[in-house]
């Protein structure tokens, strides 16, 4: 009696692609070629069996013959961002620069999370010589996948490009200490690197190339620590002479606060940022009572970008805080506004990202049993008098009474920065945010 035989094509080939899974499943690579070729006599253009087969060849290093199988799936399939990835490959390991180039960019338009596209895209840009290209790209590749809890270590890497992640990341390392290097050097021209010494370690440490030298456990920046500063969770009054302008002036910002407050018809906005950051707000802000926690803010700057309208709004505290040696950085200082405390909230323990700047309050309207904690320091808001902290150490505030609590924030520079390291850290800071920006899609 003959064998039975499939009538039907399509059964014929469902048959041989469960024939090739089956054996790829058990590690038969082999036997798994051998049905998908099959498959392939059947449905000419099946992607699937396309990637396999082209896999193969480039796993004998035969390029030519996975870019031709390539090919044909990209024919038939052209806007499957797997078939582009794996002809990106192909092209890469052929050499072919400017093809695997458009192919990943392709590839990553349509799938931006392919971590492993975006690495090889890297590769591509290394080898043709665009540095820059290729440090964004490593990391965006790097930081894409962390994101997803991979190439944190060997054991989250993938065997096969264990080498090429650790290579991604030595060469994003590199090119990151040139390119802040190179920011600092006009600096250490005009001053002298001993003037620059402390700036050149704080970079050190930023980069992981030196620990913190932490003189007091209770402070720990989560972005950017400045090495050899006194360390001190409240700094004296009279550091600041330039706070007695605010303090004489404190009526005239109370009444502006007043207007701003009465206006129903323009909104505060929630610190933290619109809905949806439910869950930033969860992890910050807690109810003492039966109302709901609220922190509202009026913002004059806010990452050093002016509200305009703001400022219009309240002229003589927006000229006042113009007058003021705050910290200006390019897309994260100033940050100055109107803080609103709603009666029953709690602002829960937290830490801020760097002790170059300081953070002062000056109190305008304060109830009873409100208060700031510092370093485990308690600290009752005086209104009209101004208080300065490092919010590196771990912080919280309180509001326990029935009433709003407002206070005027603003950043200052440590006073004991010296001004070359001020302008050392504004463009260290401004390159640093360039650095780490997402890079743009391919």
């Amino acid at each position: 009696m003959n064998a039975p035989t499939d009538r039907n094509p399509h059964d014929h080939a469902a048959r041989c692609r469960a024939q090739a899974l089956e054996a790829w499943q058990r590690g038969d690579a082999a036997s798994a070629e051998q049905a998908f070729a099959r498959l392939i006599e059947q449905l000419p253009d099946d992607a699937e069996a396309l990637l396999f087969l082209a896999s193969r060849e480039l796993e004998r290093g035969h390029s030519a013959g996975a870019i031709e199988r390539l090919g044909a799936a990209r024919r038939a399939h052209p806007r499957d961002p797997a078939v582009l990835h794996q002809l990106g490959a192909a092209q890469v390991q052929s050499g072919d620069w400017r093809g695997a180039e458009a192919s990943l960019r392709e590839a990553l338009e349509l799938a931006p999370g392919m971590f492993v596209a975006r690495l090889r895209l890297g590769v591509v840009f290394e080898q043709q010589g665009l540095r820059h290209e290729a440090i964004r790209t490593y990391l965006g590749a790097i930081n894409a996948a962390q994101a997803q809890g991979r190439w944190l270590s060997d054991e989250t890497t993938a065997p096969g490009l264990r080498d090429a992640v650790k290579h991604a990341a030595r060469y994003v390392a590199a090119g990151r200490r040139e390119l802040f290097d190179a920011v600092i050097e006009p600096l250490r021209q005009r001053y002298g690197r001993a003037e620059l010494a402390r700036v050149d370690q704080c970079l050190a440490i930023y980069l992981h190339e030196l620990p913190p030298p932490l003189p007091d456990p209770r402070q720990r920046p989560l972005f950017l620590y400045f090495p050899g500063v006194p360390s001190q969770p409240f700094y004296p009054h009279e550091r600041f002479p330039e706070h007695a302008r605010l303090e004489a002036a404190v009526e005239a910002i109370r009444g502006e606060l007043r207007t701003v407050l009465a206006d129903a018809d323009d909104p505060l906005e929630p610190f933290l940022g619109a809905p949806p950051a439910e869950a930033e707000a969860a992890r910050l802000l807690e109810s003492t009572g039966a109302q709901e926690a609220g922190w509202d803010a009026f913002f004059f700057y806010r990452h050093g970008e002016r509200y305009d309208d703001n400022c219009a709004r309240c002229p003589r505290t927006s000229a006042l805080l113009d007058t003021l040696p705050l910290v200006r950085i390019r897309d994260h200082a100033p940050e100055t506004l109107y803080s609103v405390l709603r009666p029953g909230t709690h602002i829960l323990p937290h830490r801020g990202v760097t002790n170059t700047r300081l953070v002062t309050h000056l109190p305008l309207t304060v109830p009873p049993d409100c208060a700031l904690r510092v370093g485990g320091q308690t600290h009752v808001w005086e209104e009209g008098r101004c208080v300065t902290f490092d919010d590196t150490y771990e912080h919280e505030a309180w509001n326990r009474s029935g009433q709003t609590r407002v206070v005027l924030i603003m950043d200052s520079w440590n006073p004991d920065l010296t001004e070359a390291e001020r302008l050392a850290v504004t463009d260290l800071v401004a390159a640093i945010g360039d650095f780490n920006r997402p890079a743009p899609a391919p």
